[in-house]
């Protein structure tokens, strides 16, 4: 449901809209950078200026900074000229950005007119203390290439009780997880690629009784960490099918990530866990490795015959598939998906459809004209030169994929470097469908892997189970989520290092202190929550 505005505010939003109604007109140009098909804009009899936030990283190549550059020309000469309006980019840290995001929005008068965030709760906040203008009309009215472009699903989650008070970017790749397994010891024990969680555990004993690493018996069947990308995959899997209550009630989100501490199942998963540390089948000291760091060490020092991962992590130049085949001559990695739950689909999360958070500040004079620069970056091929530069230089079309040219000039190197913080409406390049989009991830990783990789990708994007959409942001959650999440991963250590027989009282001692330290809080309220959307 729409908030509703009082009559002064619609009467004010109106005259606003009346006042900006004829901005723009259609338009291109021929001039460098290349000119891109525009929107049905209109232009403005008196030159205004619009501000836009754009990240700073420190990583401006020489002859650019982060305001004047090649793509900050391109938009001036593309959207900005034809239309009558100064573009302004004003650069915020990206390290501190949502500290300094607070400064400029508490500034009033001096934020841009368009902002953003990776951070759910900062959007949140400003949502809840009326600091953002309700861009829902404005997107009815200006932004039907954008909304087509974005979608309901990803519009959603710019929604705070129903207003839209932020246009999230779209995200191009949401699978997550792959697990690899070393295909050479396969093949030297005879044995098959495992496809269930039971034929897995059956090749990790035949891969410590067998040794097959030649590493004089330092072999470490699973590869385990306490990162997400290691024990998700494995605990999911354990996850029994559950209702829509279950969902919305029982998972725990701590930050970014659905966590299913609630669920049926999560205990059994937990459990599994511990059965392969106490049979010697998993990393010793996985609770230390935080960063994945010692992961990356044994993989590449060939002593783990299996481990999940970031998709196509293993896969990238210099990564630790590269550095394991210069280590161990003749290793080979497979992509597998073999974790697999009571239903015979091998479920994993994956990530939420959306990016960014684009917010244009309700003291933002220039609201219509925010709404119409992201309308002509979703129009025509506009976004696409902003990823991918010129054709011939900075890339090559194959089988309708833009390919980077290797050894580009400096030149083209330095066009595209801050390509991600200025093509702000898509995480990752946006080819008009999933397909492509993992062709095109594919085909920028090393030759000698991208078969690996296209499985790996396929692997993360099957049985994925999607995040649980709240109707509006759950305080509890935003509370105690660091709290809960260091607890979350103490569970997940000491259960599982635990002697079998004092599994049972720990897990229960650690859950009940879990819970007591915001964990009911945070069922409490996801439960009313859940009752109020039913109820609407």
């Amino acid at each position: 449901m729409m908030r509703k505005r009082g009559a002064s505010q619609t009467k004010k939003a109106a005259l606003v809209l009346l006042a900006c109604s004829l901005l723009f007109t259609a338009c291109s140009s021929n001039s460098k950078p290349e000119a891109s098909s525009g929107t049905n804009a209109g232009t403005s009899k008196e030159r205004v200026t619009l501000k836009i936030e754009v990240f700073d990283r420190g990583n401006s190549p020489a002859g650019s900074t982060i305001t004047d550059n090649y793509l900050t020309k391109f938009v001036q000469q593309n959207f900005g000229d034809p239309n009558n309006i100064d573009v302004e980019f004003v650069p915020v840290p990206r390290s501190e950005e949502v500290e300094k995001l607070n400064v400029l929005m508490a500034s009033g008068s001096n934020v841009p007119d368009i902002v953003f965030t990776y951070d759910p709760n900062t959007f949140n906040r400003y949502a809840t203390q009326g600091g953002l203008t309700d861009v829902g009309p404005l997107l009815d009215e200006h932004a039907p290439n954008l909304k087509a472009f974005l979608g309901d699903d990803v519009l959603g989650y710019g929604q705070f009780q129903g207003t839209q008070f932020a246009v999230p970017a779209i995200r191009s790749i949401v699978g997550k997880y792959a697990s690899f397994i070393r295909q050479d010891w396969l093949d030297k024990l005879s044995m098959p690629v495992p496809q269930t969680t039971e034929e897995l555990y059956n090749v990790l004993k035949a891969f410590k009784e067998k040794d097959p690493s030649g590493t004089g018996g330092q072999v470490i069947p699973l590869g385990m960490t306490i990162a997400s990308a290691q024990y998700e995959p494995l605990i999911w899997s354990f996850i029994k099918p559950t209702t829509e209550e279950q969902k919305y009630t029982l998972m725990q989100q701590l930050g970014s990530n659905d966590y299913p501490t609630l669920l049926p199942g999560f205990k059994e998963g937990l459990q599994f866990m511990n059965k392969l540390y106490n049979e010697g089948l998993m990393s010793k000291d996985f609770g230390l490795d935080k960063d994945k760091k010692k992961l990356g060490e044994d993989v590449s020092n060939g002593k783990i015959g299996f481990f999940s991962e970031d998709d196509i992590n293993p896969f990238y130049d210099k990564g630790s598939y590269d550095v394991l085949q210069q280590n161990v001559p003749g290793a080979l990695l497979a992509s597998v998906d073999v974790y697999t739950n009571e239903e015979g689909k091998h479920a994993k999360p994956m990530y939420a459809p959306n990016g960014l958070y684009i917010m244009i500040p309700k003291s933002s004079e220039r609201s219509v004209e925010a709404i119409k620069y992201l309308e002509w970056m979703a129009t025509g091929d506009n976004l696409f030169k902003m990823q991918n530069g010129v054709e011939g230089e900075n890339y090559t079309m194959v089988d309708d994929i833009p390919v980077t040219v290797e050894n580009q000039t400096e030149e083209a190197k330095n066009r595209l470097y801050n390509s991600g913080d200025m093509a702000i409406i898509s995480n990752g390049k946006q080819l008009g469908s999933m397909e492509k989009n993992l062709k095109a991830r594919e085909l920028q990783m090393p030759k000698k892997f991208q078969d690996q990789v296209a499985a790996a990708q396929k692997v993360a994007n099957s049985d994925v189970i999607p995040p649980v959409l709240m109707d509006r942001p759950i305080e509890a959650q935003t509370k105690y989520a660091t709290t809960l999440l260091d607890k979350f991963n103490e569970m997940i250590v000491k259960t599982t290092m635990s002697k079998p027989e004092q599994f049972e009282s720990i897990y229960e001692t650690m859950l009940k202190d879990y819970m007591a330290s915001g964990g009911q809080a945070i069922l409490d309220e996801r439960t009313a929550v859940y009752k109020e959307m039913l109820a609407k």
